[in-house]
């Protein structure tokens, strides 16, 4: 999809870029974040990122990409990845959230989901679900996966069984590519896809109340080819810190939010 491969941090585009993702014209005003960078750390320049998350000081991670997708444990400090699970390598692993003493992880057209236990990565059961899976995250009752569509499903995280799902949209009109995700303070954080945004989502309305444009991150700024976009987010409750990367990105940015005037 041709969206944008270097979009700028400007109202207009950022606009332009919405209405062609949901499909018509933008209309009311909404509003815009930059990005401060606070820290900088490596990022493994091989890791095609699909699902991020921080937890007990350390950032679990999923990778895809056919015969290279899987499943590891990240220092933050210097990106060395301590700990690594292969999925299949007919696969193409996509996002990863924790529950409990598990993490879950899906795939992209696989239609294959699978639990692993989160001290020693050995897997522990397999399970499927209809559709794509894209990203994953948890709101503490419900594991929440994306698909690509606009639709956020609310899964049961023993079942995987659907509870209810959310149509997304921005300024009125359905928001697909919704890629990884990330639960943020109560909302729903999650990269479009082959855009530098991240939509800022209700999770009880599906309405986007704002994005966040990473233009200014170098990575964003300069990619170094198609795939090499925004792809990443892991928050930090315990220190309110909010992190992002992006696939085969050699770099991870704490960064903070700074609002710009609303879209025009």
């Amino acid at each position: 999809m041709p969206l944008h491969h270097h979009l700028r941090a400007s109202g207009a585009l950022v606009v332009a870029c919405l209405a062609l993702l949901a499909g018509g014209p933008a209309a009311a005003a909404l509003p815009v974040f930059g990005v401060t960078i606070k820290a900088t750390y490596p990022h493994d320049p091989r890791a095609y990122t699909q699902g991020l998350l921080f937890l007990d000081g350390a950032l679990y991670e999923s990778t895809g990409q056919i015969g290279q997708s899987n499943i590891r444990r990240v220092r933050l400090s210097d990106g060395a990845v301590l700990q690594s699970q292969a999925i299949s390598p007919t696969m193409f692993g996509e996002g990863m959230v924790n529950w409990g003493g598990e993490l879950i992880s899906v795939t992209w057209r696989d239609q294959v989901g699978f639990r692993w236990d989160r001290k020693t990565f050995a897997l522990k059961s397999t399970f499927s679900y209809p559709g794509e899976g894209w990203g994953l995250t948890q709101d503490g009752k419900h594991l929440i996966l994306s698909d690509g569509t606009p639709v956020l499903r609310f899964l049961d995280p023993m079942t995987f069984r659907e509870v209810r799902r959310v149509r997304v949209t921005a300024e009125g009109r359905p928001l697909r590519n919704l890629n990884e995700i990330e639960w943020v303070k109560g909302e729903v954080y999650a990269n479009i896809w082959q855009t530098n945004l991240i939509a800022r989502i209700d999770p009880k309305t599906g309405v986007v109340r704002s994005v966040i444009d990473l233009s200014e991150l170098p990575e964003a700024a300069r990619r170094r080819d198609a795939d090499s976009v925004p792809n990443g987010i892991a928050y930090d409750a315990k220190q309110d810190r909010l992190f992002v990367t992006g696939k085969n990105w050699p770099r991870l940015y704490e960064i903070s939010l700074k609002p710009r005037a609303a879209t025009r």
